[in-house]
């Protein structure tokens, strides 16, 4: 398993660094101003693909995590990220639940993931996969997650170079070669919406599993019938 690149917003391995102190004014260093206005909410705030630094962001918040990780993410191209996720994913101090859509699991990163040992052992590792779709069998395209029971995110950010605008040059947006989706990105830490995603997470998670399930069981049935009689 590889291991996430060193930077200053990935606290991996520094167990000093956690969730349970976050204040959103951790993450104003990566806007466009390195400061937020005085009249910003001081529970949720909106930033920028291709202004702020977004994979920044989600490194700071998903390197910190030390207790439970709720997400549902729609596919995923972003080695530092998913070197972040089988960090936690491979210490049995942190519980997870990931869900991953069904058209999107095919990826090199998804598969990481579905391959690893915790996938295959999921009681020992505290973590839990599903592939899957929306309970009424439409994408899951739910982009978000649950992070401590304390931080949130969600928004239209695909996890990748250009959709969440990685910073090619140090510090600001730009640079030859650089890429950015028009996508958005919240963090958020008020108790009700924390609470209420997070549940809407697990909802969705079982939906996925039911859908599984069911598919598990049709095909052990079929294994199971003779093939020289025909179903009744």
């Amino acid at each position: 398993m590889g291991t996430a690149n060193a930077s200053p917003s990935n606290a991996l391995g520094d167990p000093a660094q956690s969730l349970q102190t976050f204040n959103l004014l951790d993450l104003q260093r990566y806007t466009q101003e390195k400061a937020y206005s005085t009249t910003a909410s001081k529970d949720f705030h909106l930033f920028y693909v291709g202004r702020d630094d977004v994979h920044d962001i989600l490194k700071h918040v998903l390197s910190r995590v030390s207790v439970s990780l709720y997400l549902n993410m729609f596919g995923f191209d972003d080695e530092e990220l998913n070197n972040i996720l089988m960090a936690k994913v491979a210490d049995p101090q942190v519980i997870m639940l990931i869900t991953l859509d069904k058209s999107q699991a095919g990826s090199v990163h998804e598969k990481r993931l579905l391959q690893s040992d915790a996938a295959k052992d999921p009681i020992a590792f505290n973590t839990h996969f599903v592939i899957g779709q929306s309970a009424t069998h439409q994408i899951s395209h739910t982009k978000g997650f649950v992070a401590d029971g304390r931080v949130g995110g969600e928004g239209s950010t695909n996890w990748s170079a250009s959709g969440e605008g990685t910073f090619i040059v140090t510090g600001r947006a730009g640079g030859a070669g650089y890429k950015a989706q028009n996508n958005t990105q919240t963090i958020f830490t008020d108790p009700d919406t924390i609470s209420r995603f997070q549940a809407e997470l697990i909802a969705e998670h079982m939906a996925a599993q039911a859908q599984r399930t069911a598919t598990l069981k049709r095909e052990s049935g079929s294994q199971g019938r003779s093939p020289n009689k025909s179903a009744e």
